[in-house]
């Protein structure tokens, strides 16, 4: 099959790597369109992936997200055109589901944020299936199917990710040093508009210093005071340090579940907590992820995991209990995508029957 695969943020290069590896090694072509987004394209070129790029996400207003919608989706087409694709999947895209109806295609997506309405709104009635985990909240309509684990599975699952412990001379630390990744996040995506997380900053991170080398990776332009502390790695490496480190918090969502799936203790601080699934269920059935909309209660749990000196063998634990119940998200996703639409058939008879 000649498959188009849409990669519109860093995080959906890690999710679709494994299963783009996969496609190919089994026979399939393979189109990955590209959004310019933070360091999407230096994860794509480390990975040695061939991409065209339909179009530069750097925020903005309402009007600019309009204007990067339509301009995409018209690269898109004339990208489409040459390629003669028998199906797209991406994280639930707007520009894959529009283009693939004008294509007549099937449109997979994956996807695990309740709270992305507008997105829903411009991709949901274009799309042929949507696949989230099962502990999604809601129920979109009748092409919705459910799987048992999480998106950062795909990657971070150890049939795929054994951790690379030369990150830490890298950054001058010792395996077993205490040291803690903070994240801040830009807060311009379109699901984040109006929401908050860490308000101050500064404070969080002086108060955490006490206990260990503070890393921060941020989106945005750190504050002068803190600039200090920003993290310097490749972007691909970042994974091998969250395995290793004593401690997350920050306001990323998907580097906190991240961090606990990979048994690091995480703490996510956000307004949007309670509106996703993946974090109700890794803080509720595993007790890997704390979540917080105010920082001087995530700083508390900080400090008590912190004191903890069994915190991080306590989270390994936890973790193969995870591991035990959750499946290859990747593997699911290679017989989901090459089996469609019997896939979806089977998928959904189970999800009747159950």
């Amino acid at each position: 099959m000649n498959i188009v695969i849409e990669i519109g943020h860093p995080a959906h290069v890690h999710h679709f790597k494994n299963l783009i590896w996969a496609l190919k090694n089994r026979g399939h072509t393979i189109l990955i369109c590209a959004f310019d987004k933070e360091v999407t394209l230096d994860l794509l070129n480390y990975y040695k992936f061939d991409y065209c790029i339909v179009g530069k996400n750097f925020g903005g207003n309402s009007f600019d997200k309009l204007v990067l919608l339509v301009t995409s989706e018209i690269n898109m087409i004339r990208m489409a055109r040459h390629f003669q694709p028998d199906l797209f999947v991406s994280r639930l895209s707007p520009p894959s589901a529009q283009v693939s109806k004008l294509f007549k295609k099937p449109h997979i997506a994956f996807a695990d944020t309740e709270h992305a309405k507008l997105n829903d709104f411009l991709a949901v009635p274009f799309t042929d299936v949507i696949c989230t985990p099962s502990c999604f909240l809601k129920d979109i309509n009748d092409k919705h199917i459910r799987y048992d684990g999480y998106k950062e599975l795909a990657y971070l699952h150890p049939n795929y990710f054994t951790p690379n412990p030369a990150v830490l001379t890298e950054l001058g630390l010792i395996e077993g040093e205490p040291f803690i990744i903070v994240r801040f996040v830009s807060w311009q995506a379109s699901h984040d508009v109006g929401h908050h997380g860490i308000r101050d900053k500064a404070g969080l991170v002086k108060a955490l210093e006490p206990y260990g080398r503070i890393l921060i990776t941020s989106e945005g332009q750190l504050p002068p005071e803190l600039e200090e502390y920003q993290l310097r790695i490749s972007p691909e490496k970042l994974h091998d340090l969250l395995y290793y480190a004593t401690l997350y918090i920050g306001e990323g969502g998907t580097t906190a579940s991240e961090a606990a799936v990979l048994g690091t203790p995480s703490i996510y601080i956000s307004s949007l907590v309670g509106t996703m699934g993946n974090f109700i269920e890794l803080e509720k059935t595993y007790d890997l992820l704390f979540s917080f909309t105010d920082g001087d209660a995530a700083l508390g749990k900080a400090v008590e995991i912190l004191q903890d000196p069994q915190s991080k063998e306590n989270w390994k634990i936890k973790r193969d209990r995870l591991l035990h119940e959750k499946i290859d998200v990747t593997a699911f996703m290679v017989w989901f995508i090459e089996s469609y639409p019997q896939s979806f058939a089977e998928m959904n008879k189970h999800q009747k029957i159950s």
